[in-house]
């Protein structure tokens, strides 16, 4: 029998610090991986490159930064637009996922494991991509 489970991707954007986990469908969970340092919002697509290289992905989700209203603001644009280059770069289908508290529940539960010493930003980022994936998971 041939495994359909999908390994996903998951970036959780940001202009400073990128957010990445590591997703497998068939068990619904995911795990954060070493957050990407940005500059005004662009990673160093080096490193990118060896994400994908590594992980070898299906399907890639990106958190969409919305209003608490659910409307759209500057970084919902910018994050939008890193999907879009995802997409155009690696050519591994891209979705986005409303974001709205995922870092507020990520910080809760870096806290919950190891207090403020876990709370550092690339910690956070990427444990935000964990939950932006299995967010994402729990609806497909």
């Amino acid at each position: 029998m041939v495994s359909t489970s999908k390994t996903l991707l998951g970036f959780d954007f940001g202009t400073k610090s990128i957010g990445v986990a590591i997703g497998q469908e068939i068990t619904g969970t995911a795990s954060p991986l070493e957050a990407i340092k940005a500059k005004d919002g662009i990673p160093d697509w080096d490193l990118v490159a060896k994400v994908y290289a590594q992980w070898g992905p299906s399907l890639v989700v990106v958190g969409l930064p919305l209003n608490m209203d659910g409307s759209k603001q500057e970084m919902t644009f910018k994050a939008q637009k890193f999907a879009n280059r995802l997409h155009a770069k690696f050519k591994v289908p891209v979705q986005t996922l409303d974001e709205r508290l995922t870092t507020v529940d990520a910080k809760a539960r870096l806290f919950e494991m190891g207090g403020y010493k876990k709370l550092s930003k690339g910690k956070v980022d990427s444990a935000s991509a964990c939950l932006i994936l299995e967010s994402f998971m729990s609806f497909e």
